[in-house]
């Protein structure tokens, strides 16, 4: 074990994801385990800026790994995209002496570990955020219970909409990422899908859609419409208008943050957490956890950023032919 790590800082930032418990749970009993300290930092960057620092321990974490949220909360902080509040935050570490940080959230937190590495924090970042847009990796933290909590909100939507007869546009969450949504098409078995990276605006052949499934005695028209292109309640006058057919949006929102995450997500967290905690011990710093071709991995933290990530036209395609 390095000799330079003594103390472990973990915090979670962003929007929060089930299964980011699971991870702080690792990382504690991990870092224990390998004889280190462990301080929690509160309510993200800007807890640690205020000094929001508690001590951990084994019992911190006791019952927590099936929770949904984060047991040391999280917000957004403007203050710690400053180089002044970078260097504070690094100072923060010190005078805690926290040696490495091991940061729980999405791209924007990770640009935060990136920060407080230049200012010579050892940060080692864990993906974890509901709309799977992390470049570097395959898996994020909350998304497989994000998709499964829609999936099922979907399916009682359906139900309604038969007996109704009606077109139901869903909204889902994912920012400007379509993977909820293009999953959701897929396991749901929806007419359309309108993701960020493929939507061509063209609402006229959404319409055109309508009418035609209608015309082969279709009883509902599902429309999955990503958090991205968003407008769902306003789309759906236009449709109705356009369609005669009855037309309702369902925002689904914060239902898709929380709850108790699914096996894959407190597993998967579970061993992203203490692979977390390992790196920092090999004196590796300003790196991201990654799951890649099945693998667990990980990558410079500026290599991560630097990639770009795009829907998979091959489970588009599925999702197209599958709606006919």
């Amino acid at each position: 074990m390095s000799n330079e790590i003594k103390t472990i800082g973990v915090l979670t930032s962003g929007g929060d994801a089930p299964g980011m418990n699971a991870a702080i749970r690792a990382v504690v009993r991990t870092a224990l385990a390998r004889g280190l300290k462990v301080k929690g930092i509160k309510k993200g960057y800007n807890g640690l800026i205020n000094e929001e620092i508690i001590d951990m321990d084994a019992k911190s974490v006791a019952d927590t790994i099936h929770k949904g949220g984060t047991i040391l909360q999280t917000a957004r902080c403007l203050e710690f995209m400053t180089a002044e509040g970078q260097k504070k935050g690094a100072e923060v570490c010190r005078k805690h002496g926290i040696d490495g940080v091991v940061v729980i959230g999405g791209d924007g937190s990770f640009r935060g570990a990136q920060d407080l590495a230049r200012y010579g924090i050892n940060t080692i970042g864990v993906p974890g955020t509901i709309d799977l847009d992390i470049a570097c990796t395959e898996y994020t933290i909350g998304f497989d219970t994000a998709v499964n909590t829609a999936m099922e909100a979907i399916d009682k939507v359906r139900d309604t909409s038969t007996s109704h007869e009606r077109c139901s546009i869903i909204e889902v969450m994912g920012r400007n990422a379509g993977y909820i949504a293009l999953w959701c098409a897929i396991a749901n078995g929806a007419e359309d899908v309108l993701l960020p990276e493929r939507y061509n605006n063209d609402e006229q052949a959404l319409i055109d859609s309508i009418i035609a499934n209608r015309r082969k005695g279709k009883k509902h028209h599902i429309i999955i419409n990503a958090e991205g292109i968003g407008h769902s309640t306003s789309m759906a006058r236009r449709i109705e208008a356009a369609t005669g057919i009855e037309t309702r949006a369902t925002i689904l929102g914060y239902m898709q943050r929380g709850g108790s995450p699914t096996c894959k997500d407190r597993v998967y967290a579970s061993v992203m957490g203490t692979y977390a905690v390992d790196l920092l011990c090999q004196d590796k710093s300003n790196r991201v956890v990654a799951y890649k071709n099945g693998e667990f991995v990980d990558y410079d933290i500026d290599e991560a950023l630097a990639m770009t990530k795009d829907i998979d036209d091959y489970q588009f395609s599925v999702s197209m032919v599958l709606a006919k």
